[in-house]
Order: structure tokens, then C-alpha cells, then sequence
């Protein structure tokens, strides 16, 4: 196994980890800001090879699904002879064969070692449709003056005549977050492999039970 982790670190970029809350931890007598996440089972269900599908990749599953599989995952549980349900896959692209085989769980311990810097992408909280002050930061407009009711109010939106319409990416009202957010450089802080329980340093956006990516850059 020893070997098949040192494979794993090299090859395998990526895991998948759902958000479970903000916190604090001291190190040094430091404050810093955390997100916990939980990172379940890595499990490898099927490898995609150039010979059949023209490029390499490793579908993981993800976690353990207490619910029954639908026919089309079933059929590929069975074909390759997994055992566990898991609740979600997964397809990691690498550049040649990771070292892995089918079956095998995914040693997170020697991918998420404290101290590795990573890169979490994940979705925003949904705001539902908001004003400009809220999604664009725009200062508001004076309360008199002769004005009642346009405080909140954008303001002009473009010219007359010329060009006589709204030109494109003009800022106004609309859909405000769930967006797909990038964070770089964040810090994993510590990771207990029985638990799952993930501190990396750093905001992760994102609600509550939301899907995290972790990509390993360093």
C-alpha cells in the first residue's frame, strides 16, 4: 500500500469534500480563520485508457450512498466488481496510468498533508435577485433634492441617439451569487484521516453541506 499511496500522491490531484462550517484555530498564538470540510471515501470504480477511449483518466467514487444504485451505475458496479454504492463519481483526468486498480480506496492521508497549499472551487451562496447596491456595491443617491423614491435607483444606463441602446456588461439588477468561486493558495491545517475532518485556512465559499473541490498545487 505503501507504494500505491506514493503513486496516488503523484498522480491524483483531486478530491472531493462537502463543507461543514466555519472556525479557529491557534498555531503559534496566531489566530487563523478555518473552514472545516469532511472528506469521505475515495474509492476507484473505472479507468478510462488511451487504447479505448482516446485519453487517460480515473473515475472515483465518492463517499457511501445508503440508498440503492439506479440501473446504469449498478451495471458498472457489477461489471467491475465493486461492492460499495458510492454517492457520487467522479472523473480525474491524469497524463498516464495513476498506479491504480479497480477497488482500490485512495490513501487521502498522503495527498491532504498539513501544510500542502491547494486550491478549493466550490459554489457560492444563491442570493436570488438583488439591486445594484447589493450586487455591485453602488453608492446610493441622496434622500432630498427633490427626489423621493429613486435612492436605490442605478441611474443612467447608456446615451440617446448614439449608440441608442445598452451596451453589453452594463452593470444593473439581476441574479446575484451561485457562482462557481476559485480559491488559490489556501493552507491545509490538519486532517484526521478516521474522521474525515479536513481545516484548511481561508474562507471556502459556499453553504452549508455544499460540494468542495481540492485541488493539490504544492
Amino acid at each position: 500500500m505503501g507504494q500505491l499511496a506514493a503513486l496516488a500522491k503523484n498522480m491524483i490531484k483531486q478530491i472531493y469534500a462537502t463543507k461543514v462550517s466555519m472556525s479557529q484555530v491557534f498555531l503559534e498564538g496566531k489566530r487563523i480563520p478555518v473552514t472545516l470540510l469532511k472528506v469521505p471515501k475515495h474509492t476507484v470504480i473505472s479507468q478510462r485508457t488511451q487504447e479505448k477511449d482516446g485519453y487517460t483518466s480515473t473515475v472515483i467514487g465518492v463517499g457511501i450512498n445508503k440508498k440503492t444504485a439506479n440501473k446504469p451505475l449498478a451495471g458498472l458496479l457489477k461489471k467491475n466488481k465493486i461492492k460499495i454504492n458510492p454517492k457520487y463519481l467522479k472523473e480525474i483526468k491524469v497524463e498516464e496510468k495513476d498506479g491504480l486498480s479497480i477497488g482500490d480506496e485512495i490513501n487521502l492521508t498522503e495527498i491532504l498533508t498539513p501544510g500542502s497549499t491547494i486550491s478549493a472551487t466550490s459554489t457560492s451562496k444563491g442570493k436570488g435577485f438583488t439591486g445594484v447596491i447589493k450586487r455591485w456595491n453602488f453608492a446610493a443617491q441622496n434622500r432630498t433634492h427633490g427626489q423621493s423614491d429613486r435612492r436605490r435607483a442605478p441611474g443612467s444606463i447608456g446615451r440617446g441617439t448614439t449608440p441608442g441602446r445598452v451596451l453589453p456588461g452594463k452593470k444593473m439588477a439581476g441574479r446575484h451569487g451561485s457562482q462557481m468561486i476559485n480559491l488559490r493558495n489556501l493552507k491545509i491545517v490538519s486532517f484526521d484521516e478516521k474522521s474525515g475532518d479536513l481545516a484548511v485556512s481561508g474562507a471556502v465559499p459556499g453553504a452549508r453541506n455544499g460540494q468542495v473541490k481540492i485541488s493539490i498545487t504544492k
